[in-house]
């Protein structure tokens, strides 16, 4: 397999990475099959390392949710499908996570103005053992829980159609600032491309997050990164798709909430009825009944849903294999470069 070994510029603050999908040009061209190596900052560009550091004093011209990228994928197409398989992701450092003035779902937003006071700002610092695979919180009080961790990536997507460069702060049909916990080691996640070359780019690692994100922040940590990129020439999908082991998942990003809501769940019935041979009515009756509506994030400047659907559930359909199968190549040949390296 093709390896591509790249580390971003991570002085001064992250501010030479790029903060938005498109308008960027690429860092390095990268084959279909390449497995890709790098790291990621966090969402502040690694400036807040105390409890003293609040985002409120942090340069007004920093980079928000700086990105690792964008990868040119050789040979991609318009209205290819990029497939994206989460190989191997690793914490640094430590964890971050606040609470700022009109940010996060359980107060007064630009969008949502309230006469009430805005929430104060506060820094909580996440340590990690790495050995035990844990993170602590600790309470102003002092009080602590150990958490696992489960490490993901917030933001994933590729450059948006018709010239636009939209902020990595947003999640849209290009993928972009997701925020969802499902994007983790094991998931296969599938991007239209909507310029040749598709321009990949992804950040915003967190040790974990909560449904939702509801203050606003995960555990906001720079992270090692493993991911194995493949192109399939079917056509792409409108929405960003997500494929694990279990499960299919489709994603809706727009205000309000019940929108995104009705996005996914439009999607995931008509990938079913794709996948199934079963017309539109009957997918949209079976997954009324068993799909799934995790909520990725009620905090960004679009919300996101997914909607998702357990493979178990439609076996009895003889369902055709997602893309052809690729997240079952793609998982194969993750397995096969970890034994590698453990080797």
């Amino acid at each position: 397999m093709p390896v591509c070994t790249w580390a971003p510029d991570e002085r001064d603050g992250a501010r030479g990475l790029p903060g938005t999908f498109g308008g960027v040009g690429p860092v390095a061209t990268i084959t279909p099959g390449t497995v890709l190596r790098t790291r990621t900052v966090d969402c502040f560009g690694g400036l807040i390392r105390s409890p003293d550091d609040l985002p409120s004093r942090l340069p007004p011209d920093r980079v928000s949710n700086p990105l690792t990228g964008p990868f040119h994928v050789e040979g991609a197409q318009v209205g290819d499908t990029l497939a994206v398989h989460v190989v191997h992701l690793r914490p640094r450092g430590q964890g971050v996570s606040t609470t700022f003035p009109h940010f996060g779902a359980l107060t007064g937003s630009y969008f949502t103005p309230t006469l009430n006071p805005p929430l104060p700002e506060r820094v909580w610092i996440y340590e990690f053992d790495l050995d035990a695979w844990t993170t602590r919180f600790v309470a102003g009080s002092g009080a602590h829980v150990d958490l696992p961790l489960d490490p993901m990536l917030g933001t994933m997507g590729v450059a948006p159609p018709n010239g636009e460069a939209r902020s990595s702060l947003t999640p849209g049909e290009w993928g972009g600032n997701l925020d969802t916990p499902t994007l983790r080691v094991g998931t296969t996640a599938y991007f239209r491309v909507n310029v040749p070359g598709a321009l990949l780019a992804f950040g915003d690692g967190h040790a974990r997050q909560g449904e939702g994100e509801t203050c606003g922040t995960g555990i906001e940590c720079p992270m090692d990164v493993v991911l194995l990129v493949d192109l399939v020439t079917s056509p792409g999908p409108v929405w960003p798709r997500l494929e694990t082991d279990d499960e299919l998942f489709t994603t809706g990003s727009t205000k309000p909430l019940e929108d995104a809501f009705r996005i996914a769940q439009r999607e995931l019935v008509g990938w079913v009825a794709g996948l199934t041979g079963l017309d539109e009515l009957d997918a949209y009756q079976l997954l009324s009944q068993v799909a799934t509506a995790p909520v990725a994030n009620v905090v960004d400047t679009n919300y996101t849903m997914l909607a998702g659907v357990r493979k178990s559930l439609l076996g009895a359909l003889a369902p055709a294999a997602a893309y052809g199968g690729v997240h079952e190549t793609l998982r194969g040949r993750a397995h096969q470069w970890t034994r590698e390296r453990a080797a």
